[in-house]
């Protein structure tokens, strides 16, 4: 299963990690200078939720910014009593 928001289309990026050493200029130093790039993933902060989607329950895959922006919609709680508390 892919990392992609079921409503926002988030998903896993590329990027680069760029490693510099010495000081900057404006601090009094000769400046930055790159020593290194390497290639990182920036991942998106997804959770399974149950969620109703169509009319019925299901479980999918949402980001963070979906749950907060209230995009989902949860289903009921559920009122089940087993059958022999309900007889007594």
């Amino acid at each position: 299963m892919s990392r992609v928001c079921f409503f926002t289309g988030k998903r896993t990026k590329a990027g680069q990690s760029i490693s510099r050493r010495g000081k900057a200029k404006k601090h009094g130093g000769v400046g930055k200078k790159v020593t290194g790039i390497t290639k990182r993933k920036f991942k998106p902060n997804i959770q399974k939720v149950r969620a109703v989607v169509d009319g019925s329950v299901c479980r999918i895959k949402v980001s963070a910014k979906a749950i907060r922006m209230g995009l989902i919609v949860k289903p009921l709680k559920r009122n089940y009593q087993p059958a022999e508390k309900a007889a007594s």
